[in-house]
């Protein structure tokens, strides 16, 4: 999610106010509406919770006994948290601290899994989380039933900086954010694919097992987005953002098919590109403020929009945030991206030689007056396999922005569990 809320808010504002006096397009005003099954407990971005800041999950299928599946997510300064099905935590892990006490603390952005990882041995499952803090990868290794568990740091001590040359760049805090993980179907060997935060900048690291039973991680090629785009007028824009700020990316997901990088650049819109970051990427599809001119104001840190030109697209509101697929067997299915901006999910075909078309939308709302819906929601997790009878058609897991807890007298996060069946309904 981007940093510059009060900004965000501004123009959650001017959206609603927009929904009220001007015709948005069907899609819009239209979409399904799916609800959800559970919740976490909230997370409080205070000193009394922790810092703990509800962000990106994602979902690990215990293969012996998918009812007791795990659901692994990331909550920023409060380190990471594990849910089982019924959306109650197993284990918290604390992310580490800064190197000294004037240095950035750690803050864990976006998680994502791989699966059978050759670690010491043997075949592993392992949790990959980009640290902001650190501008570092930390791995763990997932052991359902291990006590203590079900995490396992297995991070080799000399892992270094994704992107930082020292730690007076660290601390500045362009650093790693955005994570998807790829396992090349060729070769076996696999990988994550890091964003920098407030730059175009992904890179592609190759992940490492090291004979002590660790894991380390080597950089093999980057890649940076355009920060500027030419208009159909002949005019160049940039998304208006705080100054030294380039248009950064967040969410992203990797289709093991193929291995198509999908990445949410969250003021432009959705990329295709070969997760081998090599070819030339490809925008297919836009946010609706794309080419609208903005005037950044320091005193009240907003960005103020200009007259819209129309050359944004039609279906996602910025922030373009969590990226996630439906996988099927025949290789059909959906790509699905949060468009924070308007508290929606808008599909796509999963096929590239369909072009990645547009299949639907849909919002999450409010199951009862106790268990709400899902409002600017960053990270999405989708798994389209069964798990036990609590949720045999699948699970989606979405973060929520902006959720009602009890007491009511602190702003919350947390993480909303979906049945993935009721999510393809409503899409279809």
């Amino acid at each position: 999610m981007t940093i510059r809320l009060a900004a965000r808010a501004s123009m959650l504002v001017l959206c609603t106010a927009l929904a009220a006096s001007v015709a948005l397009p069907a899609q819009a005003s239209s979409v399904a509406g799916v609800r959800p099954k559970a919740e976490t407990a909230p997370l409080y971005d205070d000193e009394a919770g922790g810092n703990a800041n509800a962000d990106d999950p994602a979902i690990w299928r215990n293969a012996a006994d998918p009812g007791r599946s795990l659901v692994i997510a990331t909550a920023k300064q409060g380190g990471l948290r594990v849910y089982d099905l019924d959306a109650h935590q197993v284990q918290s892990v604390p992310a580490p601290a800064g190197p000294g006490t004037d240095d950035k603390p750690g803050r864990f952005n976006n998680v994502d899994l791989v699966q059978g990882l050759r670690l010491a041995g043997a075949r592993a499952d392992v949790a990959v989380v980009s640290d902001r803090g650190n501008d570092r990868l930390r791995i763990y290794r997932i052991d359902r039933d291990k006590p203590g568990g079900p995490l396992t740091d297995v991070t080799d001590a000399g892992v270094r900086p994704v992107f930082s040359a020292d730690q007076a760049e660290i601390n500045d805090q362009k650093t790693a954010y955005g994570l998807a993980t790829w396992t090349d179907r060729r070769t076996g060997r696999s990988y994550a694919l890091v964003s920098q935060r407030n730059r175009t900048r992904i890179a592609l690291l190759e992940l490492v097992a090291t004979p002590a039973g660790t894991v380390d991680y080597r950089q093999v090629r980057t890649i940076d987005l355009p920060s500027s785009f030419r208009l159909p007028n002949g005019a160049t824009w940039t998304p208006c953002a705080e100054p030294g700020e380039l248009p950064q990316v967040e969410g992203m997901v990797v289709d093991p098919a193929d291995g198509t990088l999908y990445a949410g650049q969250e003021d432009v819109g959705i990329w295709r590109i070969d997760a081998g970051l090599t070819g030339t990427p490809t925008l297919i599809d836009k946010v609706r403020e794309y080419g609208v001119p903005g005037t950044y104001d320091e005193q009240t840190e907003e960005c103020t929009p200009g007259a819209d030109p129309g050359y944004g697209g039609k279906r996602l509101s910025a922030d373009v945030e969590g990226l996630t697929l439906v996988t099927e067997p025949d290789g059909d299915g959906y790509l699905l991206a949060s468009s924070q901006g308007d508290d929606t999910f808008v599909a796509y075909d999963r096929e590239r030689d369909d072009d990645n078309e547009f299949e639907g939308a849909f919002r999450i709302t409010a199951a009862s007056t106790t268990l709400d819906g899902s409002e600017v929601c960053d990270g999405a997790a989708a798994l389209n396999a069964p798990l036990g009878n609590r949720y045999p058609n699948g699970l989606l897991v979405v973060q929520d922005g902006k959720e009602t807890p009890a007491d009511g007298d602190r702003e919350a996060t947390g993480f909303k569990f979906v049945d993935l069946g009721e999510v393809l309904d409503a899409i279809d």
